[in-house]
């Protein structure tokens, strides 16, 4: 990786590890100018440097691989319309250290699926008590109608529905942006990963 790609990345994971520029200059047992200039984009590390960044911010940057960062970055994004919180995970989790691109989206993904999921849970637990009422009430008044059963049925289903609709919006929206190198933007995504 080069500058100043370089010195953007390692400004972005040393701050996300909660870092200041004097600490990891003191990690890598050189100078806080010389961190500066780094992340400015001034100069090149050296070897010994670059190798001392990679592992205090556990970030490959030899290994940086570019040419297939858009295609994890489409199935990153593509993945949170199934509502399936272990595909956006798996994704993240193996390629993440190698393009800071797919770590920081991958945040986005997986505080949105876990948001997602936390709503389906929500919407599970209203139509078990709202099932359990329809028989209790059934059983008092022995006989509901069809098409009060229906509607019941109805009214529990389309929040499923509307939050899948929403999930794969989203994907396909951000996809696209993603692949526009846009920023891209989860709506109603809780902040569970720091981004």
């Amino acid at each position: 990786m080069n500058q100043p790609d370089l010195g953007i990345t390692i400004a972005d994971l040393r701050t996300q590890k909660g870092l200041t520029q004097e600490k990891l200059a003191e990690y890598c047992d050189i100078s806080k100018r010389t961190i500066q200039r780094i992340e400015s984009g001034e100069v090149q590390p050296r070897a010994f440097t670059l190798n001392n960044l990679s592992n205090i911010l556990e970030f490959d940057f030899n290994e940086e691989n570019t040419n297939n960062e858009t295609m994890w970055l489409t199935a990153l994004h593509l993945s949170s319309a199934v509502c399936i919180v272990f595909i956006p995970l798996w994704i993240w989790s193996r390629k993440k250290k190698h393009s800071n691109k797919i770590n920081q989206h991958g945040r986005h993904v997986l505080n949105f699926q876990i948001t997602i999921t936390l709503m389906l849970f929500a919407a599970m637990f209203f139509m078990f008590v709202l099932a359990n009422g329809v028989f209790f009430f059934e059983e008092i008044g022995r006989g509901i109608s069809d098409l009060f059963f229906t509607s019941l049925t109805f009214a529990v289903s389309f929040p499923f529905f509307l939050l899948w609709m929403f999930a794969v919006y989203q994907a396909a929206i951000n996809a696209a942006r993603a692949l526009a190198d846009k920023p891209i933007r989860y709506r109603l995504s809780l902040p569970i990963l720091a981004l």
